[in-house]
């Protein structure tokens, strides 16, 4: 059983006590927050029901087109990403943006390489798994799509100096600000695929990316192709994914 809280021999002696809130406030380095915007009740309410609809719109696709698709829109979405919460606010992301063709053409090649080998090997139950998603070791849309993002995570930093720097939480920092990307690419009208071939250090050596980035996953990106289909999948309800206590 907890023990109950020490009581104060004065009613005020609690206001001696240092408010760690106000302590924060008061270090160097902390600034007004300016940037939060409350809502009535029932407008949050619209905006969030809203903004699930809009996501429930989300699909992964297999079939693109080759239709362009202007650079700002993907540099947007990577600043959306960047917002993301990181542990120590470090920041352990870095993401390569690839449209030239033959870079693609290579990413293709190495991508189809690893997964003929992951097919001919993987556990019946695994394959199972995969069966209703329709994949296989042919990976045509690494050419087709317009971009392809590789997500990079950044095991440790490094100082002026060369020196290493810890960094904390890597993976579920760079989980978060995927997430924000993949949101971010739906909201501005494209299509995704999340895409990752085991083993991927070969997106070190083609996109030369330093020692201190492990490869994560590949983002297909583009519109979908006209006559695309998606398996018929559902969604698990807020039931199944949460509990309030």
């Amino acid at each position: 059983m907890n023990n109950p809280p020490a009581q104060h021999d004065s009613p005020h002696a609690a206001s001696h006590q240092p408010r760690s809130d106000q302590s924060e406030l008061d270090q160097p380095g902390f600034v007004p927050l300016t940037t939060y915007r409350e809502y009535p009740p029932d407008e949050m309410l619209t905006r969030a029901r809203t903004f699930a609809a809009e996501m429930q719109r989300r699909r992964t696709v297999r079939q693109f087109s080759d239709r362009a698709v202007s650079c700002e829109i993907i540099e947007s979405c990577l600043e959306a990403a960047g917002t993301a919460p990181s542990g120590a606010h470090q920041q352990p992301w870095h993401y390569v943006v690839i449209s030239d063709p033959e870079v693609k053409r290579a990413i293709r090649h190495a991508a189809e390489t690893s997964e003929a080998e992951f097919y001919s090997s993987a556990p019946a139950d695994w394959l199972a798994v995969l069966a209703p998603l329709g994949t296989d070791a042919h990976k045509p849309y690494l050419e087709t799509a317009p971009y392809l993002i590789a997500v990079f995570a950044e095991r440790y930093g490094l100082d002026s100096a060369g020196e290493r720097i810890t960094h904390y939480y890597v993976s579920e920092s760079v989980g978060i600000s995927t997430g924000f990307l993949l949101a971010a690419l739906h909201h501005a009208g494209l299509a995704t695929l999340t895409h990752t071939p085991n083993p991927m250090g070969f997106l070190n050596q083609i996109l030369e990316r330093p020692a201190n980035e492990r490869a994560v996953m590949m983002i297909v990106v583009g519109y979908p192709a006209s006559e695309v289909r998606v398996p018929d999948l559902q969604r698990k309800p807020v039931s199944a994914i949460s509990t309030f206590r």
